[in-house]
């Protein structure tokens, strides 16, 4: 059971679909994920077992609890079950008992990664915007607009110019930074790391530091540590000695 791939939002959508709590909307986009993603179907497999376990476990300590209670002339043999009865409650507590450590692990590991991701994520500030207003006036514009947290604004503007300036290292890696501002993580991941394999590209460190958040963000440790360690800059090394397998 590989949990480390698992993004605390994942598995928050994967419970709510397991406990039927999805709006109708939401479970056509979950319904859709699930033929469409590989390996997605393992994930909601492997989350299902640990709610499992957990509920196991909380009935296990329910039924003790009963019997705790039940008065003491009450015979032994109304209250216990068989002993093979009772054998399969042992290996089933046993099992429970893993799974939640497993899962506690998962969230301890998940919540000290998430907590160094902000601790160092901050937004790239941008170029300077003092230029003049003839000289690519809506990419400025838009950089104001990154600057103030608009964005959505910024995206919408530096997207749609890529349209027409293919492979404009800047567009890419301001696209890659607006996205991972917006909390865009997977969306962030694949215009980063265009700009990490364009050797000619100023932003390239930079690039590869952001890449690593981003990676580490979504639980993906072993890539946010060779990111990181291609960044070289001194947050990224800072960094790495934090990161928790």
């Amino acid at each position: 059971m590989d949990l480390n791939n698992i993004t605390q939002e994942e598995f928050e959508n994967i419970e709510a679909y397991l406990n039927h709590s999805l709006s109708k909307d939401d479970l056509l986009i979950f319904e859709n994920r699930l033929q469409k993603e590989e390996g997605f179907a393992s994930k909601v497999d492997d989350i299902k077992t640990i709610l499992s376990g957990i509920e196991t476990q909380a009935l296990k300590e329910q039924l003790d609890k009963f019997h705790d209670e039940m008065p003491s002339t009450v015979k032994d043999t109304d209250v216990f079950e068989p002993k093979v009865k009772y054998l399969q409650w042992r290996k089933i507590a046993v099992a429970a008992a893993l799974i939640i450590a497993a899962g506690s692990f998962w969230f301890l590991n998940r919540n000290s990664n998430e907590q160094l991701y902000a601790e160092f994520y901050s937004p790239d500030p941008g170029l300077p915007t003092t230029m003049s207003s003839t000289d690519n006036y809506e990419f400025y514009e838009a950089m104001v607009a990154y600057k103030q947290g608009h964005y959505e604004d910024a995206l919408n503007t530096w997207t749609n110019q890529l349209k027409t300036k293919v492979g404009n290292d800047t567009l890419i890696y301001f696209v890659g930074s607006a996205l991972l501002a917006d909390k865009k993580e997977s969306e962030a991941i694949s215009y980063l790391k265009e700009v990490t394999n364009n050797d000619d590209s100023v932003f390239k460190n930079d690039a590869f530091y952001y890449l690593g958040l981003a990676y580490l963000k979504e639980g993906n440790i072993e890539q946010a540590k060779t990111n990181l360690e291609k960044s070289g800059s001194e947050n990224s090394e800072a960094l790495l000695s934090k990161i928790t397998d």
